[in-house]
């Protein structure tokens, strides 16, 4: 909680910091990487850098943590935290590199406020920074020692055994163990980050979801090759795509995410679109390996049969859990060879399928699929709580803040 000398300078400041913090942000990165270039090695994705996402996630959640110490002061906002919390352990940060981002982020305040930042100002905003940092380093250290590691020892080698082609845009590496270190299971709907040596030395991370029940020896994941539509294309995925193979060997970090299975014995309803299908795989494949008899309603859109990423695995998943149904939707017409419950043509449409009584939802694809999709469960009258969601990079959207 906020002391009560900092919580009216920071009621009386948050209106103008809100509405520079987008600008605030983008300084902060900009100086901080100038002092600290090693950061863009291994560390940050240069990706989301250059698109601004990283900047815009930064501007919210710290906006929206300032902003819950003032209205909410008697919790805090735990799905932010957490979120945050799993990716920075998938990346092996450390309490140590909170004081880097502590230094230019108040660097970058004064820069762009000015005279407005007096004593008072500076010191209200350091607690509030290190009221998040502090929880943030808290929550990461329980991930680390739950796993037995560090922030050091987070990575493992793995060598890749199968290289499958999905679709024309998606491919599924399988890829095994190289020694005999301690392999924590994950949990259903985990990711992990995958650390690639780019061709200009610098390597780059980024988090793909497994997609299939670890068996002790090998972990699965897919990945999608980010195109570029007027920009360049993703350069982690096309070298994955373009130059990783079998037998090559890659860094795996161990596997993290908040979004995961509940085990309350509740119906299940997975809504996805496109590559959002790779967690709620993991999630099924759990499931069939578990034996599950809960009813599950897996609900999937996509533009055809063809791009529907996992398809094989994810429909016999499906037609091996005793009481689950399938449900399709195509924007090029409702035609499918699979023995599924219903295919539609267009978007999802949920007036299309009955939902169960008591579920908890899970969702993941593109902002413009789900936000909609959200309001048509709220309005159903499914609970916030009960509506969970994965966003690929920066949680640009923080729907859970509700």
């Amino acid at each position: 909680m906020l002391s009560n000398t900092s919580r009216p300078v920071i009621t009386a400041t948050l209106p103008v910091v809100g509405e520079h913090i987008g600008e605030i942000a983008r300084r902060f990165y900009r100086h901080m990487f100038a002092n600290h270039p090693e950061l863009l090695d291994g560390v940050f994705n240069r990706g989301n850098q250059a698109h601004g996402e990283q900047q815009q996630a930064l501007a919210g959640s710290v906006a929206a943590f300032a902003s819950g110490l003032v209205s909410t002061p008697q919790r805090t906002p735990e799905h932010l935290l957490k979120r945050i919390a799993h990716k920075h352990a998938s990346l092996g940060i450390g309490p140590d590199q909170y004081r880097t981002v502590h230094d230019n982020l108040m660097w970058a305040i004064v820069d762009v406020l000015g005279d407005a930042v007096t004593p008072e100002v500076a010191a209200a905003w350091d607690e509030v920074y290190w009221l998040m940092a502090n929880a943030l380093i808290n929550q990461e250290r329980g991930l680390y020692s739950a796993r037995g590691v560090t922030p050091e020892t987070v990575w493992r080698k793995w060598v890749v055994e199968k290289k499958i082609t999905e679709t024309r845009d998606v491919v599924t590496f399988v890829v095994k163990r190289v020694d005999d270190r301690l392999v924590t299971t994950s949990l259903p709907g985990q990711y992990v980050t995958v650390l690639i040596d780019m061709p200009d030395g610098v390597r780059q991370p980024r988090q793909y979801s497994l997609t299939r029940a670890d068996d002790g020896e090998h972990r699965q994941f897919s990945v999608k090759r980010v195109r570029g539509n007027g920009e360049p294309e993703g350069e982690v995925s096309a070298l994955l795509h373009d130059t990783v193979d079998v037998g090559d060997v890659l860094t795996l970090s161990l596997p993290y995410g908040d979004v995961v299975l509940d085990d309350s014995g509740r119906p299940v309803v997975f809504a996805t679109a496109g590559i959002g299908i790779t967690p709620m795989a993991g999630m099924l494949s759990h499931l069939v390996q578990a034996e599950s008899r809960l009813p599950i309603t897996v609900l999937h859109a996509d533009l055809d049969e063809a791009s529907f990423a996992l398809r094989r695995q994810v429909v016999s998943d499906v037609l091996e859990l005793r009481n689950a149904e399938m449900y399709l939707w195509y924007e090029k017409g409702a035609e499918t060879n699979e023995p599924v419950k219903g295919v539609f043509a267009g978007m999802m449409d949920l007036s299309h399928v009955d939902l169960p009584d008591n579920a908890v939802y899970y969702m993941c694809g593109p902002l413009a699929f789900m936000q909609p999709l959200r309001s048509a469960l709220l309005g159903r009258g499914v609970a916030p709580h009960d509506i969970q969601y994965e966003v690929f990079g920066p949680d640009l959207w923080q729907a859970d803040l509700d």
